[in-house]
């Protein structure tokens, strides 16, 4: 179906709109991609155009992923699934490493993506040794589920010349055995060492991937997404989204920028931060931390167990208030990754008391917030900071939090009412692929997880801070787009895209524990239909 001025009327709809003042409807009149009117179908006053029959089908807007990756989703795909059901030790990853090996060329690097040690056998990460085993002529790198750490063999520590004498990176760790050797897990800032020796891929190569994800996304019904590692080089994000776009990219695009990157290549100008644009510029970001289940996440007190081990601090109060002079001077937001406490709290008492630049929606937004103290929440409230969370992580990940934290530590993160009833804006998203589970992207398993506060294999991980399905859909729509800023999507409402999704199973009356079974069957943007399941669960891609 192609866009047109025609008129588009939708009938026989369970519509949740995602707007407060209209929560609901069952008809909705769409002219030139924008919703026109909305309400109950009796309110019709004459049917225009083509008519199109929702069949009953729950409707919710187009789902917002505030923090995702992407470029490395669509290049994990490419990658070995270090994930269940393929992997569950590894002695079966070095057996895929071996098939890879087998297939490939002798000077091409083998990469995979998505171990999580708390799952395989052995419980622990595979090492430079294990790797070796597979293939030791050419270099193997394998990065962890949370995309903080890598394992690499002796030979990617060779081309990246690491060796005993090699000194920490700051804001980086590199493992060593008892005698001072590398075992070849890299974790933060030290796993650079290598991805600046990896081949680089091209422009057209990204950006075909880029496409090539787009109707996955649609699938689940994701019409606009965030890029949270954009990059100057070797490629420009901007470019090879926008580059996407012409290949098959339908999803409206915010992208945000490294810091590392802008302070050395500035990028920023104002036609490149036009929200109106498909693909625009958001923010600058910055890491305070690591991750929980990786340990690298800055906390205290430390991590169970491990009495000398509080993570790693990766930016000070310095680096923070310099890239927010930069992110208010071009009117765009400072977005900062912070699991941990000691990493919330730098981010809250540097910049407490300071009033934000933007009027529209938060100066700053920090990514994650896994950990945040009680009376740190307030003071966040107080300085209008907004949260954007991954409740996703408890669900995929149960077996390293409890591991690293304990079972009662693991049900105070992610305190998603707590932050609410703080005042703090909050959006869900999927952090994808940088969680352990098979489909990380889907966000009807990100909901579950909100709104049961279970872990796959049933584990409560606070039950005193589940949200409500409405609520858990908004912080996907609408308080997605306030935090975002992507124009006018987010809610079903006059004069904003007519941007929805049609569900399989209706969300807001099915068994919470049924909220990941449910299918997208239809994607809509600007009107027309971009995605449909056909009857023999293929996907089928209009344009």
């Amino acid at each position: 179906m192609s866009q047109s001025s025609n008129e588009l009327t939708f009938i026989n709809g369970k519509i949740f709109t995602s707007n407060p003042e209209q929560p609901y409807a069952s008809a909705m009149v769409v002219r030139n991609g924008r919703i026109a009117w909305i309400g109950e179908e009796e309110d019709l006053k004459k049917i225009e155009g083509t008519c199109v029959d929702l069949n009953g089908k729950r409707v919710l807007p187009g789902l917002i992923d505030a923090h995702l990756h992407p470029l490395y989703l669509a290049g994990a795909a490419k990658q070995i699934a270090c994930t269940q059901p393929l992997i569950h030790s590894i002695s079966d990853l070095q057996e895929q490493i071996r098939l890879v090996r087998a297939s490939q060329s002798q000077d091409s690097w083998i990469q995979g993506w998505g171990y999580d040690e708390g799952k395989l056998l052995e419980g622990r990460a595979p090492t430079r040794r294990d790797l070796d085993q597979a293939a030791a002529n050419v270099p193997v790198v394998i990065t962890r589920t949370c995309a903080h750490i890598i394992s690499v063999n002796s030979k990617a520590l060779e081309l990246a010349g690491i060796t005993k004498d090699t000194p920490d990176p700051q804001g980086g760790k590199i493992d060593r055995d008892e005698n001072g050797e590398p075992t070849g897990i890299l974790r933060e800032n030290a796993k650079d060492l290598v991805n600046q020796v990896m081949p680089e891929t091209t422009l057209e190569d990204d950006a075909a991937l880029l496409a090539e994800l787009s109707p996955v996304l649609l699938s689940h019904g994701i019409t606009a997404i965030t890029e949270l590692m954009g990059r100057t080089k070797p490629n420009d994000y901007l470019e090879m989204y926008q580059l996407a776009t012409k290949k098959g990219l339908k999803q409206r695009s915010v992208l945000y920028y490294l810091w590392e990157d802008l302070k050395e290549h500035p990028v920023i100008e104002q036609q490149k931060m036009a929200r109106e644009n498909q693909i625009h510029i958001g923010g600058i970001k910055l890491f305070s931390d690591g991750s929980v289940s990786g340990q690298t996440a800055w906390v205290n007190p430390p991590f169970l167990g491990e009495e000398e081990n509080y993570g790693i601090q990766m930016t000070t109060r310095e680096e923070l208030s310099a890239a927010a002079e930069a992110a208010k001077k071009h009117n765009i937001q400072l977005v900062i990754h912070a699991m941990g406490e000691q990493a919330i709290d730098l981010i809250v008492d540097t910049f407490y008391g300071q009033k934000g630049w933007l009027t529209d929606a938060p100066s700053i937004r920090m990514e994650h917030a896994a950990m945040p103290a009680p009376g740190t929440l307030k003071r966040a409230a107080e300085t209008g900071i907004a949260f954007v969370s991954q409740p996703i992580f408890l669900f995929a990940e149960i077996e390293t939090y409890l591991h690293n934290l304990g079972a009662e530590r693991t049900k105070q993160t992610y305190p998603f009412k707590a932050m609410l009833e703080a005042g703090i804006k909050v959006a869900f998203s999927s952090d994808a692929p940088a969680t352990a589970w098979a489909d990380p992207v889907n966000p009807f398993v990100g909901i579950k997880s909100a709104v049961t506060r279970l872990a796959h294999d049933g584990t409560d991980t606070g039950k005193t801070q589940r949200v409500d399905v409405e609520t858990a859909i908004k912080l996907y729509t609408r308080a997605a787009q306030e935090i975002t800023r992507i124009p006018n999507v987010g809610q079903l409402k006059p004069g904003f895209h007519a941007d929805f999704i049609v569900l399989d199973l209706d969300i807001l009356v099915i068994n919470p524990e049924q909220i990941d079974q449910i299918q997208v069957v239809e994607t809509y943007m600007a009107g027309n239909l971009v995605y449909k399941f056909d009857s023999i669960e293929k996907l089928v891609v209009e344009s």
